[in-house]
């Protein structure tokens, strides 16, 4: 299946990302997101990125930009693929999924991003379980190289070729998941955070100390509180939570520190202080 229209529905730090990669590899891309001012942040990150990319022989931000366009209706769009990006809550996605199946065309695959919401919860609301599939890629999305593809029972053998030939063809490694709430990813990932924020709490080391050990001693190239940041410890927790509830497992039970956190509006360097100040 041929995939030239690729519809990304959230403009944030992931969806931005993954506007950028798909326009780089010469196919259409419409941006939508309901935030007021959250496509012109995204385009405006995009052409930082791709100055920085251009100045190592990548293409001209110009050129790629070019190839984005961005809508204020879902049912504007013509796509072959959506590419879901919007928040890590289930009932949001859940409303993305039912817009775009009653407007894009039927031979459209509908794909998430989510990092730990199962994928058959978003297949239920459509008309097309077939072709739903979960398409998770990584923080920052031009430069790492993984995609996590997740089928669900009644993900159809064709889209789950047509996404992994997809992420190949944007320079990716896609590698397949069951739909189980976190994944591979998210399954390992957040309780390694989650006992850096304890042993924080327990004064074991402070934050430098702690992701010094992981940089050095595990040779991560950030430590598991500046990740956290990135990655936004709102999201942090909202995972953990689905993880938690999904497997009923109390390791992924977020931190007290991390919700304390989250509550205060430390939440990484999207609100300027997390674990560090930014």
């Amino acid at each position: 299946m041929a995939i030239e229209r690729v519809l990304v529905v959230g403009a944030g730090q992931m969806g931005g990302g993954i506007a950028q990669v798909v326009a780089a590899s010469g196919r259409q891309v419409s941006l939508l997101d309901a935030q007021p001012g959250a496509t012109d942040r995204a385009l405006e990150a995009m052409q930082r990125s791709l100055a920085k990319l251009a100045e190592k022989g990548g293409p001209q931000p110009g050129e790629v930009l070019q190839r984005v366009r961005v809508l204020t209706r879902i049912d504007e769009a013509r796509a072959d693929l959506l590419i879901e990006a919007v928040v890590e809550d289930a009932a949001v996605k859940e409303e993305v999924f039912r817009a775009a199946d009653a407007a894009l065309p039927s031979h459209a695959i509908l794909a998430s991003n989510t990092s730990s919401i199962p994928i058959g919860s978003l297949a239920a609301v459509t008309r097309r379980p077939d072709r739903v599939i979960g398409m998770h890629f990584f923080n920052p999305v031009p430069v790492l190289k993984l995609v996590e593809v997740i089928r669900t029972q009644q993900t159809s053998t064709e889209t789950a070729a047509a996404i992994a030939g997809l992420a190949r063809e944007l320079g990716k490694e896609p590698v397949e998941a069951r739909d189980v709430a976190g994944f591979v990813s998210n399954r390992i990932l957040m309780p390694f955070i989650n006992e850096a924020v304890h042993a924080l709490a327990e004064g074991i080391a402070d934050a430098e100390g702690i992701d010094t050990v992981a940089r050095l001693g595990f040779g991560h190239p950030m430590g598991p509180l500046a990740l956290a940041d990135l990655i936004g410890l709102d999201t942090c927790v909202a995972i953990m939570d689905v993880i938690h509830t999904g497997l009923g497992d109390p390791r992924f039970e977020p931190a007290p520190l991390l919700r304390e956190h989250v509550a205060a509006g430390r939440l990484g360097r999207k609100s300027g202080r997390g674990f560090y100040p930014y």
